[in-house]
């Protein structure tokens, strides 16, 4: 069981993109520096290093199938595995699926998900309508939706005779997911809504206290930190702030 074992820190990244988060290059030195911040989370667990790696990122323009997202080859999902397993590390696969439907985009790296140590990661702020352009937009999902996701990651488990696969939703308002009740646990997933508030220590809070205070039953909480969006607004929140924030964060994420 991860939890309460286990406490998660992730860096973001996408090849090349530093904008998007640390793991843009130099894995192993990333990795190296994650090691050494996931055990300023520790309190009592086991830290639990994670590399959140964008597969599928939405876009400004079209692209050929009109779908506004591009989706990284497998050659590079392979290159983070082969890190995230040297440094016996969890890898996430990220997807911002632009106007593309998000369960197909998920069944796309079936291949990746059986694997004992790859987990899943939706950013429905980019998940937006057959008219709408990603980034001009916030997009959306359901709890449905979610479930719909959950169960089919669960279907997994069961057939593959997996571990327990994590699942994260990332949300930063309100809006972005409806009727979250209807999101439901599922065997062998551990699902997780990662606050993505952004700005001032206040503001962050604000959107935690938000987003976090009707959690849907077996919905663990996550909380994810901007290296440059936040420290606009004063310094970076500390490790023993993050841990002080009620529930307790059991992923965090650092962009």
């Amino acid at each position: 069981m991860l939890f309460p074992k286990y406490q998660l820190v992730a860096y973001v990244g996408l090849p090349g993109s530093p904008a998007l988060g640390p793991l843009d290059k130099d894995l192993d030195a990333k990795a190296a520096k994650l090691e050494t911040l996931s055990r300023a989370y520790a309190a009592g667990r086991t830290p639990q290093p994670v590399l959140e790696l964008i597969t599928v990122v939405a876009r400004g323009s079209r692209g050929k199938d009109g779908m506004y997202r591009g989706r990284l080859p497998d050659s590079k999902i392979e290159q983070y595995l082969t890190v995230a397993r040297k440094h016996r590390m969890l890898l996430l696969l990220d997807i911002q699926p632009g106007r593309a439907k998000i369960l197909p985009e998920v069944r796309r790296l079936e291949r990746w998900l059986k694997e004992p140590d790859v987990g899943l990661a939706f950013d429905p702020e980019w998940a937006v309508g057959p008219t709408q352009v990603p980034g001009r937009v916030f997009g959306h999902t359901t709890g449905a939706e979610l479930d719909s996701i959950a169960a089919y990651l669960s279907g997994l488990v069961t057939a593959q005779h997996l571990p327990e696969k994590v699942f994260v939703f990332h949300q930063l308002s309100t809006k972005i997911v409806s009727d979250e009740a209807a999101l439901k646990t599922h065997p062998g997933v551990v699902t997780i809504k990662s606050v993505d508030g952004i700005g001032a220590r206040k503001d962050k809070l604000k959107t935690w206290t938000k987003l976090t205070t009707h959690l849907p039953s077996g919905v663990h909480a996550g909380f994810k930190l901007f290296y440059t969006e936040d420290t606009r607004h004063g310094p970076l929140m500390t490790p023993p702030q993050v841990l002080a924030l009620k529930p307790r964060p059991e992923l965090v994420v650092y962009e």
